[in-house]
């Protein structure tokens, strides 16, 4: 196709489409360079002038399902986590468990006593020698990132909370740190703000190597609202059992009976978390 496409984008501003930013993004969700062609091959006809980049997605998406599920669930991982919410408490119990995973002792939804006040926060994290107040900024929508207010606020309150466990019986062999993680981006004076006083800061693609898209890929910790065999209602009804990460259900496969699935769909949906976790 010789045409520039326009892609709409979020923003309203358009470009041409890049078939390279499409095998780019399937590659990374561990699509092979084949498959990425195939995608392509099969996108082109639904392509037109004005398209929007949400049903670029959906249609690569689509595609993709049917070619290989546990790749398409790795693909929709930025929207699957939008899925979490509409409270966000499921991406504080996500952000818990990848902590957990990273050998930190974990407590969600506490409320801590700070030198002034006492405060709400979503996740408390320590081991022996480090101890973090963790505040989690969920936003179940594309396009809203977190401004610098955020991690100015943030920065309040853990430094009233330091100063009471500074003072603490048996805490003063750790190291006390603020962090806050999102599941979108954050803006340029947010992170300038959060370098300079020493926040830890996590969101979509940020730190490299180190960002939420790399913790959850890394440890397999996959929210169940990638799972491409499971409706809305479905994982809906998982998550109000707390029912957060797909490896819970390869420990308590019974988790699913809820659903009203057959035994072959059960099944199906067992075998795509295998295989997006790479569990036996």
């Amino acid at each position: 196709m010789k045409e520039k496409i326009l892609v709409k984008k979020q923003s309203g501003e358009k470009e041409a489409f890049d078939p390279d930013k499409l095998h780019n993004s399937l590659r990374r969700a561990g699509a092979s360079a084949q498959l990425a062609r195939e995608v392509e091959k099969g996108l082109r006809p639904y392509l037109s002038d004005g398209i929007t980049t949400n049903a670029v997605y959906r249609k690569a998406f689509q595609l993709l399902r049917k070619m290989k599920r546990s790749t398409a669930a790795r693909y929709s991982l930025k929207r699957a986590i939008m899925e979490l919410g509409p409270s966000g408490y499921a991406f504080e119990q996500l952000v818990g468990l990848l902590l957990e995973s990273m050998g930190y002792t974990v407590e969600v939804g506490q409320m801590v006593q700070g030198r002034c006040v006492q405060h709400e926060v979503d996740v408390v994290a320590y081991n022996d020698h480090q101890q973090f107040m963790v505040e989690c900024k969920y936003y179940n929508s594309q396009g809203k990132n977190c401004n610098v207010r955020v991690p100015l606020y943030i920065q309040a309150r853990f430094q009233d909370i330091q100063q009471r466990w500074k003072s603490s019986p048996g805490l003063q062999k750790r190291s006390f740190h603020g962090f806050v993680v999102t599941n979108t981006r954050f803006t340029t004076d947010a992170m300038d703000y959060g370098r300079c006083v020493g926040l830890r800061m996590v969101s979509w693609d940020y730190p490299a190597k180190e960002s939420l898209k790399e913790l959850i890929e890394r440890s397999g910790l996959f929210p169940v609202t990638v799972l491409t065999l499971l409706n809305k209602k479905q994982k809906q009804a998982l998550l109000n059992q707390e029912v957060v990460l797909c490896r819970q259900l390869l420990s308590k496969p019974g988790l699913l009976d809820q659903l009203g699935l057959t035994r072959v769909k059960k099944e199906k949906v067992l075998d795509e978390i295998r295989d997006l976790t790479g569990s036996d």
